[in-house]
């Protein structure tokens, strides 16, 4: 059985191409643009571990600085994970981030694999790592994520994004191997940072000695 949410995506990925075969008028591809406001009302709720998900997800959109942008919002949710909140509103400069039509119809289809993927293969168990005391621990890990996604490493969004991800749909479909797995995403993220720091600063060293030597 698919998940509520994915079937509600993939009918209006279905309704987005009809209307881009055949447009009624002038302005359809604008109409055919959605936004991040656009995606969360599709999803019928604004909980946080939602839009976690949501932005991480855009952070790995081909977009110059959206990365960068948007790892400051994301900071901000860690905090409100970590004080328990359920969901937030979203600030209209954020809602009016806006895909174009190629991008919003691919990510309309990858929201709809993803949650009838995970609607398949995630279910509640290993409670342990979503119980209410790990949320002060959960929203720091968000906030060292989204730093990560902050600094301009090559390719350096993939792994806490992913993280982050499966953070989000580990908490709404309550899998503790789903977090479990965001841990080792994350693990992966910061030892790729961590090695990467230091082939700069070898660099760095090197460039520094030939240029005094």
């Amino acid at each position: 059985m698919k998940h509520p949410i994915a079937r509600r995506l993939r009918r209006a990925a279905i309704q987005h191409e009809r209307q881009a075969r055949h447009p009624d008028n002038g302005d359809a591809a604008t109409d055919l643009r959605l936004s991040l406001a656009d995606l969360l009302r599709l999803h019928g709720e604004g909980s946080l571990p939602v839009l976690v998900m949501l932005l991480s997800l855009f952070t790995l959109i081909p977009v110059g600085g959206a990365g960068w942008f948007l790892s400051f919002f994301i900071v901000a949710l860690g905090w409100y994970w970590a004080k328990g909140r359920e969901s937030v509103a979203l600030p209209d400069a954020l809602g009016r981030l806006t895909l174009n039509v190629r991008w919003s119809l691919r990510s309309l289809h990858g929201l709809a694999w993803l949650y009838q993927r995970a609607n398949r293969w995630l279910s509640p168990r290993w409670q342990a790592w979503r119980h209410e005391r790990t949320r002060a621990w959960w929203g720091a890990w968000i906030a060292v994520m989204a730093t990560i996604i902050f600094l301009p490493l090559p390719f350096g969004n993939v792994l806490p994004s992913l993280s982050l991800v499966l953070l989000g749909l580990g908490w709404m479909f309550r899998d503790g191997l789903a977090l479990l797995a965001a841990t080792a995403a994350g693990a992966g993220a910061l030892a790729y940072t961590v090695a990467f720091g230091q082939v700069v600063i070898d660099l760095t060293q090197r460039g520094w000695h030939w240029l005094t030597g």
